[in-house]
């Protein structure tokens, strides 16, 4: 097995992130330092961070009401309250997936790597349903921009066509099946108005429903096998 698809077996990032991690100098195999590409016999001690990492049987899922303020990286020394400060479970487990340090709502946290990969994949069209209240009233035709996708300049990207559902004056659904940088901040600028609040209610089957910030719950049973056969069937 690859060492990057090792690590993200073990629940602690996704390939891509085990791949900077070890150009960083932050893994070692056996007490030497790793080598991208690199790959295992299966009887390695591999540390990440000075930390030894085992693979994970059971795979866990759990589904979270991250809070306004926090934000989705394990350690910053810039950040003011990241992940790791705010979430706390009995398995170490990792954000599948990105929500902004502004916005709240739905994060799911897994110790499967190949889930977090899956779900991080743009290609893979997964849907995320936010709600999203405005600052200003928006207009019907503004919201049929956002709906038949919108040229973002800073990004260079035209962003694909999405499901917008007006709720309020201000306030309306919209259900996307991309995830760039501060997507939906960055649509609703380009239109001319500014987000107040940012709401992430459902990623794929999995839906927020009654949990408040801060509280979680294990997805389990036919909702965690629905998700497994929509995201990687």
């Amino acid at each position: 097995m690859r060492l990057n698809q090792y690590i993200a077996s073990c629940g602690v990032c996704s390939r891509r992130e085990a791949d900077r991690l070890i150009q960083a100098g932050e893994v070692r195999v056996d007490g030497a330092p790793a080598q991208l590409g690199m790959n295992l016999r299966g009887d390695e001690k591999v540390t990440v961070r000075g930390k030894a990492v085992e693979s994970q049987r059971t795979r866990v899922v759990v589904a979270w009401y991250k809070p306004v303020g926090v934000t989705c990286t394990a350690r910053d020394p810039h950040a003011e309250k990241t992940v790791s400060d705010a979430f706390r479970y009995p398995v170490r487990l990792t954000y599948a997936g990105r929500l902004d340090r502004d916005s709240e709502g739905l994060l799911l946290m897994t110790n499967d790597g190949n889930l977090i990969d899956a779900m991080m994949r743009g290609a893979n069209a997964h849907e995320k349903e936010y709600i999203v209240r405005l600052r200003s009233r928006i207009s019907d035709g503004d919201l049929y921009r956002l709906e038949k996708g919108i040229y973002l300049r800073e990004l260079k990207q035209t962003t694909r066509p999405c499901k917008v559902e007006r709720l309020g004056d201000r306030t309306f659904r919209i259900v996307l099946t991309q995830g760039l940088n501060r997507q939906i901040r960055r649509m609703v600028s380009a239109v001319g108005h500014e987000v107040r609040t940012l709401k992430r209610v459902r990623v794929v089957n999995i839906e927020l429903g009654a949990l408040r910030p801060g509280q979680q719950r294990r997805v389990e049973g036919e909702e965690l096998e629905a998700l497994y056969r929509a995201v990687m069937p």
